[in-house]
């Protein structure tokens, strides 16, 4: 297991959508252990294959608290089935868009079809935190950010903050 770069915006690969995964084996296991680690390593909750610059549907997420047992999740080819109608706000955030925060409304609940660690076939049944992360983590699937939903100025705002950022030397990555 190693701790992998996470790309941040703006990066190209960032925007690219995702492929299929078409069994889940050894390298697709591994990769999985690296990206806990990786996103363990960045305090997330959260991280798309993506992210670290590896174009699979893979997600893994562990929403337990700090002084909780881990209890990491694995989604391969995650496709959402039901999302319900009724919406709720979350204070957004990603490892790819470093130190910035927004409220995303996105539906309240989902059900997701995926295939675990292992490369069984599950069924999941999401709410509140868990459906948002769910959700947030697909969009990156789809070379879709959080940002994506604010409106083009203060998109605009973050993009070029991001841009700055990554052009100082002393700037750390994760």
């Amino acid at each position: 297991m190693s701790i992998k770069t996470i790309l941040t915006e703006p990066n190209k690969i960032l925007r690219q959508v995702s492929k299929s995964v078409e069994k889940v084996g050894q390298a697709e296991r591994q990769l999985m252990d690296d990206m806990l680690d990786t996103m363990y390593h960045a305090n997330g909750i959260g991280l798309a294959a993506i992210q670290i610059g590896v174009p699979k549907r893979i997600i893994v997420m562990d929403l337990s608290k700090k002084e909780e047992e881990k209890k990491p999740m694995y989604f391969v080819n995650p496709v959402i089935k039901n999302k319900n109608q009724n919406f709720s706000k979350y204070e957004e955030g990603c490892l790819s868009v470093p130190n910035q925060f927004a409220e995303i409304e996105r539906p309240k609940t989902c059900e997701v079809e995926y295939l675990d660690y292992d490369g069984e076939k599950k069924i999941i049944k999401a709410e509140g935190l868990l459906a948002t992360c769910i959700q947030h983590e697909m969009d990156h699937l789809q070379g879709i950010l959080f940002i994506d939903y604010l409106s083009k100025l203060k998109k605009s705002m973050i993009i070029k903050k991001l841009s700055k950022d990554k052009n100082k030397s002393d700037r750390i990555t994760f």
